[in-house]
C-alpha cells in the first residue's frame, strides 16, 4: 500500500509529462487527478490505521549507497508524524488537481502543468517519509525544482521567471546551511540515518567545534545549521522574500505549494529532528524569537497590500512564524496541530481567491473589486469560512491550534515564552483586520472594475468548487475532532510516540483566564471594526494613511527588504560578475581560449590557401619539401 502510495504520483508525472500530448488535456487532467487521489485514500487509510492500531512500519525499497560508514536506504517510514503529513499532502494535493481542470481550463499547455503538481508530491512524499537526512534532502531539493518549474510555468512572462530565479536562489542560501548541517551529523556520527543519530545525541552535549574561530556546541552547531535551512524553505524572516513574488505562478501552484505543503517543510523538518533540538535551548530560542518576528512581520505587511494573492501569502508566513515559535517552546505537537488544520482553510482561501481572479479575468487587486456576494455566492461564504478559520473564530479549526500555540508559550514560563505571547496576540489581531479587510474590499462596498461590467461576473464551474467544499469542511471541524488527539493530555503522547521527542513533558496548568480568552474576543471584535473602516467609512482609512504616511510606505515596501537585499547583495555581485566577465573572461579566457584557438586557426588556413593556386610546379615543390622533411625526420630517429 505505501509502495503505491508514493509511486502513483511519479507514475502520473511520466504519463502526462511524457506522453500528455498524444493522451490530450483531457486524459492526463483525469489521469493525474485519478493517481493522486488513490494517493490520498490510501493515506487515509493509513492514517486511520495509526490512529486506531498503533500502526508504524519502515519498508526499504532498495539500498542506496554503502560506502564506509555509509549506509544509505531508500525507505518508506511510516509513524504518526510522517501519516499527518501524508494526508495533509496528498489530499491537499488531489483537490488542487481537480481545482486545477477548471482553473486552467484556457491554458494550452495543461498535460505539463499536471505533470509538474505530480512530481513535486511525489519530492513531497519522498521527504515525509525518508528515514534518513540523505533521502530528505533529496525530497527537499525535489520540492525545490518543482517550485522553480511551477513559479515559472508562465514562463513568457518576465515577472514570472524573475519570480521563479528569485525562489530557486533564496531556498539556495537556506540549503547551504541545511547541507552543512547534515555534513556535521555525518563527521560527528558516522551515519544519517534518524534512529542511529538520535541515539548518539545524549552522549555528545559536551561536544565542541571551532566554527568560524568561535567555539560552539556542536549540538547547538547541528540545530542552527538545520533551522537556517527550514528558514528557507519556510520563508521565515530574512529569507522569507521568495514567498509573496512566488504568487506569479498559477493560483492553484499557491494553494499546493505555499499554503500547505511546500512551505511547512522547514516545520516538519524541525519535529521530526525534536530529538537534537531538545538538546538545544540556544537553537530553540532562536526558533521562537524568529518565529514570532516572523509572524508580527508577514502580519504587519498584508495590512496595506492590494494584490488578493500577495495578501494571503503573508498570512501564509506569518502563520508559518507561529509554528515555529509552536516548536520553538518544545510544544511540537502543537506545531503540527496548527500545520494540519492550516493546510485546510489557507488551501481554502488560495483556491477561493483563485475563483475570484477567474471571474475577474485575471484580475488581482482588490481596489478594482467590490460588491459581488451576490453574484459569487459559494465562493463568498467559502472565503468567509476560511477566513473565520484563519483568524481563530471560535470552535473553527483556526481557533483550536492558534490558541493552543499561545497557551503553551504562556506555560513554558520563560522569558522568550512570554515574549511570543505578546507578539503571538497581538499579531492574531492584525490577522483578523487584513483578513476581514480582503473579504469586504472583494465581496462588499462599492463594485470598482471600470474593464468588466458586473453582470460578466459569474460563479466558478463546479470542478472548482468542490475541492473548496472539501477544504471548508477540514477548515470547520478539523480543529474540533483532531485537537484530543494531536495535542490532548490523555491521548497526545500515545498518538505520537516515538515520533516527536520531549525532554521535559508539557505543562498541564491551566493558563490565565485572560490568555484563554483575549484572542477570541479581539478576533470577534474586529469583525464590526474592520466593515466600518473598510466599507461603512472609508474617510477614516484615508485620513489615517494620509497621517502616517511614512508607516503606511514602509509597510507597502515590505519593510525595505527587497530594496536592501538589493543594495547589499544583488547590485555589488552584479558588478563584480560584469567586471569578471568583461576583463576575465572575455579578455583573457576566451581571447586565449577558443577565440585565441579559432583566430590562429584562422590565419593558417588564410595562408594555406594560397598553396592552392592550381600550378602543377608550386604542388611538385611542396611535394618536395614534405619529402625532405619526412626524410630528414627518418634520418634523425
Amino acid at each position: 500500500m505505501e509502495l503505491i502510495l508514493l509511486f502513483l504520483p511519479l507514475l502520473s508525472f511520466i504519463i502526462s509529462g511524457f506522453f500528455g500530448k498524444y493522451l490530450g488535456d483531457r486524459t492526463s487532467e483525469i489521469i493525474t487527478s485519478l493517481f493522486v487521489s488513490i494517493s490520498a485514500l490510501l493515506s487515509l487509510i493509513i492514517f486511520y490505521n495509526v490512529i486506531t492500531q498503533g500502526y508504524e512500519n519502515n519498508i526499504i525499497i532498495a539500498k542506496w549507497l554503502n560506502s564506509g560508514s555509509l549506509n544509505v536506504n531508500w525507505s518508506i517510514k511510516v509513524d504518526s508524524l510522517s501519516a499527518v503529513m501524508l494526508v495533509v499532502v496528498t489530499l491537499i494535493s488531489s483537490l488542487v488537481h481537480i481545482y486545477s481542470i477548471g482553473y486552467m481550463s484556457r491554458d494550452p499547455h495543461k498535460p505539463r502543468f499536471m505533470a509538474y503538481l505530480s512530481l513535486f508530491t511525489f519530492a513531497m512524499l519522498t521527504l515525509v517519509t525518508s528515514d534518513n537526512f540523505l533521502q530528505l534532502f533529496f525530497g527537499w531539493e525535489g520540492v525545490g525544482l518543482c517550485s522553480y518549474f511551477l513559479i515559472g510555468f508562465w514562463f513568457k512572462k518576465d515577472s514570472a521567471n524573475a519570480a521563479a530565479i528569485k525562489a530557486f536562489i533564496v531556498n539556495r542560501v537556506g540549503d547551504v546551511g541545511f547541507a552543512l548541517g547534515i555534513f556535521l551529523i555525518f563527521y560527528l556520527f558516522g551515519t544519517v540515518n534518524y534512529d542511529e543519530v538520535f541515539q548518539q545525541i545524549p552522549q555528545n552535549l559536551y561536544n565542541e567545534l571551532n566554527f568560524l574561530n568561535l567555539r560552539i556546541n556542536s549540538i547547538d552547531l547541528i540545530c542552527i545549521l538545520l533551522f537556517i535551512g527550514a528558514m528557507g524553505k519556510s520563508a521565515q524572516i530574512f529569507l522569507h522574500t521568495w514567498l509573496p513574488d512566488a504568487m506569479e505562478g498559477p493560483t492553484p501552484v499557491s494553494a499546493l505549494i505555499h499554503a500547505a505543503t511546500m512551505v511547512t517543510a522547514g516545520v516538519f523538518l524541525v519535529v521530526r529532528c525534536s530529538p537534537i533540538f531538545e538538546y538545544s535551548q540556544l537553537a530553540l530560542n532562536i526558533i521562537t524569537v524568529v518565529g514570532m518576528s516572523t509572524a508580527f512581520f508577514a502580519a504587519s505587511v498584508a495590512l496595506v497590500q492590494n494584490d488578493i494573492k500577495k495578501i494571503i501569502a503573508y498570512s501564509t508566513c506569518s502563520q508559518l512564524g507561529y509554528m515555529f515559535f509552536a516548536a520553538g517552546v518544545g510544544a511540537y505537537n502543537v506545531a503540527m496541530f496548527h500545520l494540519f488544520t492550516h493546510a485546510f482553510f489557507k488551501a481554502l482561501l488560495f483556491l477561493g481567491s483563485g475563483s475570484v481572479i477567474h471571474s475577474f479575468k485575471d484580475e488581482q487587486n482588490i481596489n478594482y473589486m467590490g460588491g459581488i456576494w451576490k453574484k459569487l455566492p459559494y465562493t463568498w461564504i467559502l472565503m468567509i469560512i476560511g477566513t473565520l478559520a484563519l483568524t481563530g473564530f471560535p470552535f473553527l479549526s483556526g481557533y483550536y491550534s492558534k490558541d493552543a500555540i499561545i497557551e503553551y508559550a504562556y506555560l513554558r514560563g520563560n522569558t522568550v515564552g512570554y515574549y511570543a505571547v505578546v507578539v503571538g496576540i497581538f499579531t492574531a489581531l492584525l490577522t483578523s483586520i487584513y483578513s476581514w479587510r480582503l473579504i469586504f474590499k472583494t465581496f462588499h462596498g462599492s463594485y470598482n472594475n471600470e474593464k468588466l461590467k458586473i453582470e460578466t461576473m459569474h460563479e466558478s464551474p463546479f470542478a472548482m468548487l468542490f475541492p473548496l467544499i472539501m477544504l471548508a469542511i477540514g477548515a470547520l471541524f478539523a480543529g474540533y475532532f483532531f485537537k484530543e488527539l494531536f495535542i490532548g493530555h490523555s491521548s497526545s503522547s500515545s498518538f505520537w510516540k516515538e515520533s516527536i521527542k520531549f525532554l521535559s513533558p508539557l505543562s498541564l496548568d491551566h493558563p490565565p483566564f485572560w490568555i484563554i480568552y483575549a484572542t477570541p474576543a479581539m478576533v470577534i471584535l474586529s469583525i464590526p471594526f474592520s466593515y466600518y473602516l473598510f466599507v461603512k467609512n472609508k474617510n477614516i482609512t484615508n485620513w489615517l494613511i494620509n497621517e502616517n504616511k511614512p508607516l503606511y510606505n514602509f509597510l507597502l515596501n515590505k519593510w525595505f527588504f527587497d530594496e536592501l537585499y538589493d543594495f547589499l547583495f544583488v547590485k555589488p555581485f552584479k558588478k563584480i560578475g560584469i567586471f569578471f566577465w568583461r576583463n576575465v573572461d572575455i579578455k583573457i579566457i576566451d581571447k586565449f581560449g577558443p577565440d585565441g584557438i579559432s583566430n590562429l586557426i584562422k590565419i593558417f588556413s588564410i595562408k594555406a590557401v594560397k598553396f592552392q593556386s592550381g600550378f602543377v610546379y608550386q604542388y611538385a615543390f611542396i611535394m618536395l619539401l614534405g619529402f625532405s622533411a619526412l626524410l630528414t625526420y627518418l634520418i634523425i630517429i
